[in-house]
């Protein structure tokens, strides 16, 4: 990660007496719905035409990262309890702002934030490299952001073994320490030589432990591989590449060992559990014009030429299930414009199963070094014209911090021009719905209904009293993801509830009236 639509009638967080309800919308939600025709037996059923303003699914995401206390802890050597509490203001500061993903970096640098049995406790939570914190953050992490209807993605970066080239001050049990033929010194820190089978498969032991023992929705890598050029010198990977070149050439070779790793571990986590995502979040210039015509038209660093990132060869491969290129320019910016870099990542993933979504740079929002970044109203002008590709299915903020800073107000304009209603998530491939919730009734103002087993949530719709509500084309009337199954009505009327599994697949709605008191 490179660190250096009307608005809501409310937003509130309502508790209902048996869970809680995280609620979007408020009364008469379904006024800017057109109008609708009831469907007769005489005439054919009105065809609901979704309003783009109002997507129906669309990912919207945040980064919270870990390393050097950038969003979470704030600080190290926090106790457990504050701990808890600034990850919960962090979440409840994403579902007022109708996100509904997190991405939480649980490995920084070959360290954990989760009690791993292959690498030691992060520094960033006790200050202390190998130091227990006393809990286990991760399953509290991964409940909380569930009961929200948060998607849970764990961040790993693969390669940083430590951001200290002194090995020596590492955890005595420290992979860096027990394999030292693994690493690299690059600058003022070490990695693991991409070029080693052996490193893969650590990697890929990692990731696979998380996956098994933790309830995570997705695995998700930043823009690290090879590192970034600059200040470091030459990456000494000779000895690997005359074991293991194979006659290839050295940039080749390179970008093969980071499209292997991709491969495994996709394969590995889809392995352990089918439903879990993996994806990575390129940077965002995969090469220019000017290396390949098939590049894009700007002049900037190519990942692929420069610290070997092949997003192309991932998506051709079906190597990853979604990609979230970080787009940290704005429009009109020589070296890497926005409005060229949309969309030739959508059609870079037209015609395949890979999701594309968009790394938004919130925390460059006020920069003055660009100008167009002191404009508020920049970003929002970023998912307006992300509206004119179907491909791009979303967006993603780094970082978190800026969800609570909030920027020249941007994330309130954010909200009041896209966010004005929740969304669920994109669609997985395949799969079936749940059951509808069953035993739906109203009893004044609460909604009550029998949990319907597999049911991560609920989305409860406030539609018109009469005619097609249009609940499956977009979000107009959706008012309300929840948790439990209850839910506090705010206006009487006419009310659908479906019942949403952990990829947000769908089920028919059950209905009922909440009657004016």
């Amino acid at each position: 990660m490179r660190t250096g639509r009307p608005l809501l009638a409310a937003a509130a967080v309502a508790i209902a007496a048996t869970a809680a309800a995280y609620t979007f919308g408020g009364p008469g939600a379904e006024a800017a719905a057109p109008e609708t025709k009831a469907k007769t037996a005489a005439k054919p059923a009105e065809k609901c035409v979704a309003d783009a303003r109002y997507p129906k699914r669309q990912l919207r995401g945040v980064w919270i990262a870990t390393v050097k206390n950038i969003d979470w802890p704030s600080a190290t050597g926090l106790t457990a309890a504050k701990q808890r509490a600034e990850y919960v203001k962090i979440l409840d500061n994403a579902v007022r702002r109708n996100l509904n993903a997190v991405f939480v970096q649980v490995r920084p640098a070959s360290d954990a934030l989760y009690k791993s049995p292959y690498e030691p406790w992060s520094q960033y939570l006790t200050g202390t490299p190998g130091k227990d914190p006393g809990w286990d953050p991760l399953p509290f992490l991964t409940a909380e952001a569930h009961k929200r209807g948060l998607e849970f993605h764990a961040w790993f970066n693969p390669y940083r073994a430590a951001y200290d080239a002194n090995v020596g001050r590492l955890p005595a049990g420290h992979p860096a320490r027990q394999h030292p033929d693994w690493l690299v010194k690059y600058g003022d820190q070490v990695y693991y030589n991409p070029g080693l089978p052996q490193v893969r498969d650590h990697v890929v032991k990692v990731v696979t432990d998380v996956v098994k023992r933790y309830d995570v929705d997705g695995v998700h890598f930043d823009d690290y591989f090879y590192p970034y050029p600059g200040g470091g010198g030459t990456f000494n990977d000779t000895a690997a590449f005359r074991k293991y070149g194979d006659g290839a050439k050295l940039a080749d070779w390179r970008r093969d060992n980071v499209n292997k790793l991709v491969a495994q571990v996709h394969k590995a986590v889809h392995d352990t559990k089918k439903d879990v995502k993996f994806g990575i979040s390129p940077f965002g210039i995969w090469r220019n014009k000017a290396q390949d015509p098939t590049g894009s038209a700007t002049t900037g660093m190519s990942a692929y030429d420069a610290i070997y990132a092949d997003a192309r060869a991932w998506i051709k491969a079906g190597t990853v299930d979604y990609l979230i290129p970080q787009l940290y320019w704005p429009r009109g910016f020589k070296a890497a414009d926005y409005k060229v870099l949309a969309p030739w990542w959508a059609n870079e993933v037209k015609g395949t199963d890979v999701r594309l979504y968009i790394g938004q740079g919130l925390y460059r929002v006020g920069a003055r070094d660009v100008p167009t970044w002191t404009k508020p109203g920049e970003i929002p002008a970023h998912l307006t014209l992300n509206r004119r590709f179907e491909e791009i299915d979303g967006d993603v903020y780094f970082s978190a911090k800026q969800l609570d800073t909030n920027p020249l107000k941007v994330m309130d304009r954010l909200v009041k021009e896209h966010y004005s209603r929740p969304a669920l998530l994109p669609l997985p491939q395949g799969g079936d719905a749940l059951a509808k919730p069953s035993g739906l009734k109203s009893s004044g103002s609460a909604l009550t209904w029998t949990p319907v087993p597999g049911a991560r949530s609920y989305a409860v719709y406030k539609v018109p009293a009469s005619g097609r509500s249009c609940q499956a084309a977009d979000a107009r009337n959706l008012i309300a993801v929840v948790s439990g199954s209850s839910y506090t009505a705010q206006a009487p009327g006419r009310y659908l509830v479906t019942s949403l599994d952990a990829l947000t697949r769908e089920s028919k709605p059950a209905e009922a009236t909440v009657s004016a008191t």
